[in-house]
């Protein structure tokens, strides 16, 4: 995606408190959805209207990336299920600084219901 604007922010969330990123991480200029990746879902929905929903359940930390990114540093990640560019993996190690604790909103939560009803429709596919 050579048309990107790399020197846009770039983010990670995670459960663990980090100081650098290891190759073949995941890192977005979405913060956001920085920031409900922090809580380690393994599974993460839009619906027609932007709103995002989760299943995870971890605080977490928000991470910005602390150098800059050239388009030789990321590549978009192969197996997203999320729109062009929001998802991408890493080359390279890269320096992060936390720039937030997080903590899931009780409003992104998938109930059990939904959870285990995303789940059937996944194992379909």
């Amino acid at each position: 995606m050579k048309e990107w604007d790399y020197s846009k922010p770039w983010f990670h969330g995670s459960p663990l408190q980090l100081n650098e990123l290891l190759v073949g991480s995941t890192i977005t200029q979405d913060r956001e959805l920085a920031r409900i990746f922090s809580h380690k879902p393994s599974i993460v929905s839009i619906d027609e209207n932007g709103s995002r929903f989760h299943n995870g359940k971890l605080g977490g930390y928000l991470y910005i990336i602390d150098e800059e990114i050239t388009s030789d540093d990321v590549y978009p990640h192969p197996a997203t299920t999320m729109k062009p560019g929001e998802e991408w993996l890493i080359n390279r190690e890269l320096k992060v600084r936390r720039i937030d604790v997080t903590k899931p909103k009780v409003e992104e939560q998938f109930s059990e219901e939904e959870e285990l009803e995303l789940l059937e429709k996944l194992k379909n596919r």
